[in-house]
């Protein structure tokens, strides 16, 4: 098929676009600069011949590759093994951690399932050590069909690939989904034009055709070159010629996979025995496939028609001409002939080198029930699950639940593929299992631990809705059986009632604290998260004076049960919490140095277990935690990551961070256009708890602006609701907007209800918003005082952006009094804090003020610090404080020649030539990134 695509002229037909950037992308990697396109387009299109040409083209490139095949995908890691066999003599050159991680995913040694993210720079640093001798050129086709853990750790390598001369080129179809794929540089492959669909079509049908019918053809075609080139293959040239070609058209994939059956059909009977086979078999091992064959008594010569027929290739690997005539072969076969295939494999599979491979194959085998079978596959999850392969271990126990031959038993496992389906953010899939276990004899246990999944499940789909119902009537349903999922269950329902908020139909806080009441007693020794129940209980049931005392001792033990647990410790309570733990209960508390701790460390947790539907909370905790310490750049970067994950595992989108983030920033339009997206989704959703996020955001969008009447409005609507971890907010709003709009009154109530919650707290940060509060209520010494005193605690915490505000007010007071020196000296400061963290609104708020008191101040215009990007700052901050390349390029996710390369551009905009210079060039405490 690719010389009929060849174009007389050079290159392939119609494809002079495609062709420019891909070899555009050699040109780079050549050049010494990294190079990613993703080829999207339907079946057909031309994304696999584009390859095969670019691979031709690559001279002095060394070349790795690998293909999805759709049986493939319940292996973890599979696709990244057959990608990274070539490389693998560059391993021992890995920094220890980094080749642990990669040799437990492949599979090369035993360990604690691997961090994906550790596993994802080992696979960037084995491409950048490869790519040392000479330009690396990496193909990834169909995918689509790579096993999850592979193309998650394939992904992360290639958003970071920046400095490494690699081009690589991933294929994947469209409209399937690309979710990990979404934010790599993209080269849609569009059909062919008319005049050279015609050419083609008629490269292909030797007979002279009916121009009408060619016509047709072509139109029917859209363009797609598999679909012109195969048609003798599903209609005969007379019925063309004599225009009897049927009307309507098939998918592309359907005509396409009929002509490669076509030809298939015609093959003797032992070469189609041995394509079937073929077929089964992803990994294109030629020994394996000749040894499976040689089981079903398929004689060596079989090979040869299915080559000729253009279908396969045997060689040092076996490889189908096209993705799609394996998938003809394998899904048009019969059943009984594609598990004797299977059979012949699992036979020819080595047990110690390949258990997995080897059981897999044996439960595609299988016509029937098989309990030992089942038994071997669950053991397959379990291993699966220890090399961090979550959608593996649920597709292993999907399919032995499928194979259990006892009911009570079948239901039991098919809970547990729930269970690791949710975990993995396999959502469709975790619906479908817990389908089956629902129709299966189950014992109450069981049942009520499936009615938990099922409310586990609206949480991630909904964040609001029926999930504190749901989670609090499996909470009923557990007390009498289990005591320690009861008690977890409530803290999650604390955690859906917190979202949903005010929308909230169904038990809210206040129940849910009398339900926790009469739970259960913890445990003994009690676990932190019996801990976290109780603060909350006593914080809804008791009042704020009480409760606090209860949560600080809470958060305490969480803290040190997180710094002294071993290694392997399975703490998934904490982030399947992490609603209620890291991000709303500081804050509460007003507890910057356990938000910082807590919000990092929920991330570290959710990544390293890859448990994608949680990670997105984490992300955003620690993103709106950096927003608050001025920290905008690192907080941008941390909400972009939960969107993405968000999108890829089909959970709800997590407004909070880019809402508040464009708030601060005043960026009037975008933030109203966040506000209006939120509202409505969170009012579909349920989720009551954005609408006062999106009110929030509003009300310090337009303190920033001196729009105080409408900020006013905002903040008094967010403060009708007790929101747990954000009223103090809400209230520090709400008082300045009121003391600005003339209305004190109001900003006095906001006061009595900040106070009760700041004095009880006492932290810095509590204190330093409580003075700076009474201070606007204030007048005279007292107001001068609370100024004061509100700067010098915020001082001492990491809350960089109240104290920033703190100096503006201060400053504004100071003007208003005639004391201007004192007012220049606080204004100034609060401008450069301001505009150096991106504060804009009130940025210009305090340039407003300075420009009054007779200074000249100048908008500011980037400097050569901060025109560095954010990576670029935050490596130049790292390198100032001595970390090594390879230091900041683990610290980053990143390989050590993008940091070199980085480093080259830091030099060049400061103006210096060395890392010595970087102290003076970066002067003052910069805080490192998570």
């Amino acid at each position: 098929m690719g010389a009929s695509l060849a174009d007389p002229r050079g290159g392939l037909r119609g494809r002079h676009r495609e062709l420019t950037a891909l070899r555009q992308a050699l040109a780079d990697a050549r050049a010494g600069t990294s190079a990613v396109v993703v080829l999207r387009g339907e079946a057909g299109i031309g994304k696999t011949t584009l390859l095969s040409y670019l691979s031709a083209q690559a001279a002095g490139f060394a070349s790795i590759s690998v293909t999805g095949v759709e049986s493939e995908m319940a292996l973890p890691y599979a696709g990244l093994h057959q990608l990274c066999t070539p490389l693998l003599g560059e391993l021992p050159r890995l920094p220890g951690p980094q080749r642990e991680a990669l040799s437990i995913a492949l599979g090369l040694r035993a360990g604690d399932a691997p961090n994906p993210f550790l596993a994802g720079l080992a696979m960037l640093s084995l491409l950048a050590a490869a790519a040392e001798r000479r330009p690396l050129l990496c193909l990834v086709d169909d995918a689509h069909w790579l096993d999850p853990e592979s193309l998650r750790v394939i992904a992360f390598a290639a958003r970071r690939l920046l400095a490494e001369p690699i081009a690589m080129l991933l294929a994947i179809r469209s409209p399937d989904g690309d979710r990990e794929l979404t934010e790599l540089p993209g080269l849609t492959v569009e059909g062919l034009t008319d005049g050279d669909a015609r050419d083609l079509l008629a490269s292909a049908v030797h007979v002279p055709l009916d121009p009408r019918v060619r016509d047709r053809v072509v139109a029917e075609a859209h363009g797609n070159p598999m679909a012109l080139l195969l048609l003798p293959y599903t209609v005969t040239p007379a019925d063309l010629a004599g225009g009897l070609r049927p009307a309507g058209r098939r998918p592309v994939t359907e005509e396409v996979e009929a002509a490669f059956y076509q030809r298939f059909r015609q093959l003797p009977a032992d070469s189609r025995r041995l394509l079937v086979t073929a077929a089964a078999e992803p990994t294109g091992d030629p020994n394996l496939l000749w040894r499976a064959a040689d089981r079903q008594g398929i004689p060596a010569d079989a090979g040869a028609a299915a080559e000729a027929a253009g279908l396969v290739e045997f060689g040092t690997a076996v490889r189908f001409h096209h993705p799609l005539a394996r998938s003809a072969v394998y899904r048009n076969t019969p059943a009984p002939e594609r598990r004797a295939a299977h059979r012949a494999l699992a036979e020819a599979t080595d047990q110690d080198t390949d258990p997995d491979r080897r059981a897999w194959h044996r439960a595609q085998a299988a016509a029937r029930p098989d309990g030992t079978l089942a038994a071997t596959l669950e053991e397959c999850a379990r291993r699966a699950q220890d090399r961090g392969g979550g959608a593996a271990a649920a597709a292993f126990l999907r399919r032995a639940a499928q194979l259990t031959p006892e009911p009570p038993h079948r239901a039991a496992r098919a809970l547990d593929a729930a269970q690791a389906a949710l975990d993995a953010g396999a959502v469709d899939q975790a619906h479908e299992m817990l389908a089956a276990a629902a129709a299966g004899p189950l014992d109450h246990l069981r049942r009520a631990r499936l009615q938990r999944l099922r409310a586990r499940l609206c949480f991630a789909e909904e964040r609001g809705g029926d999930a504190p119902r749901l989670l609090l009537d499996a909470a009923h349903r557990l007390a009498p059986l289990d005591a320690a999922s009861t008690r977890d269950t409530l803290l999650e329902a604390f955690g859906a009632a917190l979202f949903a908020g005010r929308l909230n139909t169904g038990p809210g806080q206040p129940e849910i604290a009398q339900a926790a009441r009469t739970a259960p007693p913890a445990p003994t020794p009690p676990r932190s998260v019996d801990a976290l129940l109780d603060g909350l209980t006593s914080l809804v049931a008791d009042g704020y004076p009480t409760g606090s005392a209860a949560l600080r001792h809470a958060l305490l033990a969480v803290r040190s049960e997180q710094r002294v647990a071993a290694p392997g410790t399975d703490r998934r309570w904490l982030w399947l919490a992490c609603p209620v733990t890291p991000e709303p209960l500081a804050p509460e508390l007003w507890d910057d140095d356990a938000w910082h701790e807590l919000a990092t460390s929920a991330t570290d947790l959710a990544r390293s277990a890859g448990a994608l539907t949680v990670l997105p909370l984490a992300l955003s905790y620690q993103a709106c935690y950096r927003i608050h310490a001025g920290d905008f750049e690192l907080a941008a970067a941390l909400a972009d990551e939960a969107d993405a994950i968000s999108a890829a595992v089909g959970s709800a989108p997590m407004v909070y961070p880019a809402l508040v983030l464009s708030a601060w920033r005043g960026q009037e339009a975008q933030a109203h256009r966040l506000t209006a997206a939120a509202r409505a989704e969170a009012a579909a959703r349920g989720e009551g708890r954005a609408l006062a996020v999106a009110d929030y955001a509003i009300a310090v969008l337009h303190n920033g602006l001196a729009r105080y009447d409408t900020a006013l409005t905002a903040a008094a609507r967010a403060a009708e609701y007790e929101d747990l971890g954000f009223l103090g907010w809400v209230l520090t709003e709400l008082i300045e907007a009121a003391v600005r709009a003339g209305q004190p009154a109001l900003g006095e109530a906001a006061y009595e209800r900040l106070a009760e919650r700041t004095r009880a707290a006492g932290t810095a940060w509590a204190l330093g918003v409580e003075a700076r509060s009474r201070a606007l209520l204030s007048d005279g010494p007292a107001a001068d005082t609370a100024y004061r005193e509100a700067i010098r605690q915020l001082g001492r915490c990491r809350i960089t952006v109240h104290l920033a505000r703190a100096r503006l007010l201060y400053g504004e007071w100071l003007r208003r009094r005639d004391r201007r020196g004192q007012s220049r000296e606080q204004l100034r400061a609060a401008y450069d804090l301001l505009s150096g963290i991106g504060a804009d609104g009130f940025a210009a708020r305090a340039r407003r003020e300075l420009l009054a008191t007779g200074e000249t101040a100048r908008k500011r215009t980037p400097d050569a610090v901060t025109d560095l990007t954010g990576q670029e700052a935050q490596i130049a901050r790292l390198a100032r404080d001595g970390r090594t390349n390879a230091e900041i390029a683990a610290h980053l996710f990143i390989s050590p020649r993008t940091v070199e390369w980085h480093l080259g551009r830091v030099f060049a905009k400061l103006g210096i030539a060395s890392r010595r210079e970087l102290r003076t060039a970066l002067p003052g405490p910069v805080p490192h990134p998570a």
